[in-house]
């Protein structure tokens, strides 16, 4: 039977995102909160899938090895803080290439909904930019912005002129907190 996700994106979401591209661990800084959200997000039903483009790899600036040894890192981490991330899918492309796993589209949302067998329609998606909430709604994935990384620059009316209600929580511990607690209000 299919189960519900919380998808995140990374840079912005999870950590700090940087202007020249998170290129080593040691660029890779956990934004605050982050570690205590997925230790939330442990014990809950829902499968925890990070979903990211990642164009440093196809712009030359790292290699794939890199990002899956940054993600392992990540996830090792997380872990050892009592959280869990069950999978994680990244498109290596460039907007240009018009890939359609890249996010706006929906593509790493269905690739994982096929792989981990995910309920998308009670699924969230957990980002901090446009981009993130576009993908959700074409997948047909719950939308929530937080204002950390690019969401702190968009605008209501931008918001406001997206075919669904999204959610706007400031950090991820905020997000996943009013899911907790969603979760043991309906008694799921």
């Amino acid at each position: 039977m299919p189960k519900p996700a919380v998808f995140l994106d990374r840079d912005g979401v999870i950590n700090r995102d940087r202007s020249g591209y998170v290129k080593t661990w040691e660029e890779f800084e956990f934004l605050p909160g982050v570690l205590e959200a997925f230790r939330l997000l442990a014990p809950s039903p829902y499968r925890v899938v990070v979903v990211s483009n990642q164009s440093a790899i196809a712009r030359g600036l790292v290699s794939r090895e890199t990002v899956e040894e940054i993600h392992a890192r990540m996830t090792g981490t997380i872990r050892q803080g009592g959280g869990r991330i069950d999978a994680v899918f990244y498109c290596p492309h460039r907007r240009d290439e018009d890939c359609p796993c890249r996010k706006p589209r929906p593509g790493l949302l269905f690739q994982a909904a096929r792989e981990l067998d995910i309920d998308l329609p009670a699924s969230w998606l957990i980002g901090d930019d446009r981009r993130d909430l576009e993908s959700a709604v074409a997948a047909g994935v719950r939308p929530i912005l937080v204002r950390t990384g690019h969401g702190k620059d968009l605008p209501e009316t931008a918001l406001a002129r997206m075919p669904n209600r999204i959610e706007v929580f400031e950090d991820l511990l905020e997000a996943v907190t009013r899911l907790s607690e969603r979760r043991v209000a309906s008694g799921s």
